[in-house]
């Protein structure tokens, strides 16, 4: 594994401290089998909040609902 993954999950882990334990395993299965994807969708997450004034919950919601396709062949794989 790489420093940047590391650093990567490392983050992920932090970000996702309240989140319950079924999400946050979904969440770091996910980061391990595509981190460019991952790092993209948090990227662009922050970028609406920070930017866009947006709530994080929502555009969360937005963004995943932009990759569900490139989520669901994660998932299946």
């Amino acid at each position: 594994m790489g420093i940047q993954n590391f650093l990567l999950k490392q983050v992920a882990n932090f970000k996702l401290k309240d989140a319950p334990a079924a999400q946050r395993e979904q969440i770091m299965m996910m980061l391990e089998k595509d981190p460019g994807l991952m790092k993209k969708i948090g990227e662009e997450i922050d970028r609406r909040v920070k930017k866009g004034g947006e709530n994080q919950t929502k555009a969360t919601m937005e963004v995943m609902k932009k990759y569900r396709t490139e989520l669901a062949a994660i998932l299946q794989k």
